[in-house]
């Protein structure tokens, strides 16, 4: 493990205290800051030989993250404090992930997504442009847990661009937010949502449009 890491220290010139590399699985550029106590490119059980970590130009990774081998992570990345990401995401630039946040394998997350403390997502999630996540959100890809042939069944949420997702919400497998839409705090979303669609409550259901929202004391428009 020394060696590994003095290898890492002089091909990356990263910052050191701390960092825990795992073989020659991470791939990563000089334009980097990763705080103590991180791994990075562990690999996942029965992985394939030359399965990589990938992780673009000008990121900052916070102390106690742990990232697969497997993931790969476009430039201006940046992660709170104990995040853990699995194998085989794929993540666009500009993506900031919160601390403590959970992404199993397999998640898609595209450019200028803001995902808040503390949220859950699972596997096969996609989560398109500009969506933001709030804190405690959890999204979720099995209809029945512990039954029959539920692995084949997995199916995570869509979320579709420009997406915001109160804190607390919990999004049922397979459910598809419309671009724009906006999921109210503390929610549970157990079908699809319309673009620009204001949702709330247990289940959640329609009170309006975003696009009509207004402030309470100016009544100018929340969304222009």
């Amino acid at each position: 493990m020394h060696d590994a890491l003095h290898v890492l220290d002089e091909e990356n010139k990263l910052q050191k205290n701390g960092i825990i590399p795992i073989g020659k699985s991470l791939k990563m550029r000089e334009s980097q800051f990763v705080e103590p106590y991180c791994l990075l490119g562990i690999p996942p059980k029965n992985a394939e030989p030359d399965l990589k970590l990938q992780i673009g130009d000008n990121c900052y990774i916070r102390s106690h993250t742990v990232i697969y081998a497997g993931t790969k992570i476009g430039s201006h990345f940046q992660t709170g404090h104990s995040v853990q990401i699995r194998e085989k995401c794929v993540i666009g630039d500009n993506v900031s992930i919160g601390s403590k946040t959970v992404l199993e394998h397999q998640v898609v997350i595209e450019d200028d997504v803001r995902i808040h403390t503390q949220a859950f997502i699972p596997e096969f999630t996609v989560i398109k442009k500009g969506a933001w996540i709030g804190p405690n959100v959890v999204l979720t890809n099995a209809d029945f847990p512990l039954g029959r042939e539920v692995k084949e069944r997995l199916q995570g949420p869509v979320i579709e661009e420009n997406v915001i997702i109160g804190a607390n919400s919990t999004i049922l497998p397979g459910v598809r937010l419309g671009a724009g839409c906006l999921v109210g705090a503390g929610s549970v979303v157990t079908r699809d949502v319309a673009p620009d669609v204001v949702v709330i409550g247990n289940p959640a259901r329609k009170i309006k449009l975003r696009s009509q929202l207004r402030y309470q004391d100016t009544q100018e428009l929340v969304y222009s």
